[in-house]
């Protein structure tokens, strides 16, 4: 009898180091969320959500490992107790909150809206635009009203008025070419005139109709000039109704966007919905600052103009099952880092470049 007993409490003691064993090694899921969680070419895993979970398992000698997950997997997956503790970029919600527990916030953020790039206008951008093929048009088609005023009034004034419009018929007409271009400007310099009813009927019409032409011709060089700087309107978050904009699904941008009623169209990945844009798509793309800079830097030459207004504060933290004894122990450490020079390092070293 003493035998098994001592058996038992052995084998009782054997299966709870083996569970407290079990227990010290926690599973981290992570999605991949550039600048946070980003995977490299060699297939490590680094970002800002990565080395800061790194220092709090240093900190904490807690031994953990790496569980790869698509995001609507993450947020299941925390919420059922599946892993230990989700790492990126988790946007605290009120609807996170009651489903799962959330950290200390190591990251504070809001929205920010990425519209396609438009050059800086100027004088080489004015110039470019003049020699467009729709003011060339304009141009064109004004020449052509202009000689055919000028051919009517040469017929009409040829024999009653040679010594204004006579000659050959090249010289004629060019004089009638003349003569309807200074009326049409209302700067007449007065030197040809029609003295036949014909004709003076054909100047008229032709003075009234150039009040008409002198108007449209104007708006079509002012349309010209500016039709690069009208393209694109969206300067903050008050303009995006009546344009259809891209984001995620199931994020804050999302949430924000539908309760706001602005036509949206999601993505599966920041990447497709940024080229949404670029293609024309859409109008613009919505979602969290940190991840549009990062994503945007990569675009090169082909990047967006990221709006300066940032809207809907964001709170960034880690998130743990409810109830989780993990929680405190962490949150202390996020304090502690984030008060830090380190954390100040870190962050530099990722988002410096996308500013």
């Amino acid at each position: 009898m003493p035998l098994r007993l001592i058996q038992l409490c052995l084998f009782l003691m054997l299966s709870a180091a083996a569970s407290f064993g079990q227990a010290k090694t926690l599973q981290v899921g992570i999605t991949e969320v550039p600048p946070f969680v980003i995977k490299t070419e060699q297939g490590e895993w680094e970002g800002i959500s990565i080395d800061l979970w790194r220092a709090i398992a240093r900190e904490q000698q807690l031994e953990y490992e790496w569980v790869p997950l698509s995001f609507a997997e993450l947020l299941s997956q925390v919420e059922s107790g599946k892993i230990d503790v989700a790492v990126g970029a988790l946007t605290m919600t009120a609807d996170r909150e009651a489903a799962f527990d959330f950290s200390h916030p190591f990251y504070q953020t809001g929205l920010s809206i990425g519209v396609p790039h438009t050059p800086k206008h100027g004088i080489l951008q004015s110039l470019k635009a003049l020699f467009s093929w729709e003011f060339l048009s304009v141009i064109v088609a004004l020449g052509l009203l202009l000689f055919a005023v000028g051919v009517v009034l040469w017929v009409c004034e040829r024999r009653a008025n040679p010594e204004q419009f006579g000659g050959k018929a090249s010289e004629g007409i060019g004089a009638s070419f003349w003569w309807a271009a200074v009326t049409m400007t209302t700067v007449g310099y007065g030197d040809k005139a029609p003295v036949t009813l014909a004709g003076r009927l054909v100047a008229l019409v032709w003075m009234f109709a150039g009040l008409i032409m002198v108007a449209s011709f104007t708006a079509a060089i002012t349309s010209s000039l500016t039709v690069s700087n009208l393209q694109y309107q969206i300067g903050g978050p008050q303009d995006l109704p009546g344009s259809t904009v891209a984001t995620i699904p199931n994020t804050a941008s999302a949430r924000y966007l539908q309760d706001n009623h602005v036509v949206h169209r999601d993505y599966p990945s920041l990447t497709e919905a940024m080229q949404s844009v670029l293609d024309g798509t859409t109008d613009a793309v919505v979602y969290d600052r940190p991840l549009l800079q990062f994503r945007n830097q990569q675009l090169g030459d082909k990047r967006l103009d990221l709006v300066p207004a940032v809207f809907e504060q964001q709170l960034y933290a880690l998130a743990l099952p409810a109830g989780s004894k993990l929680r405190e122990a962490i949150s202390e450490e996020i304090l502690r880092i984030t008060e830090s020079d380190e954390w100040r390092s870190i962050q530099a070293g990722y988002l410096e470049q996308a500013e």
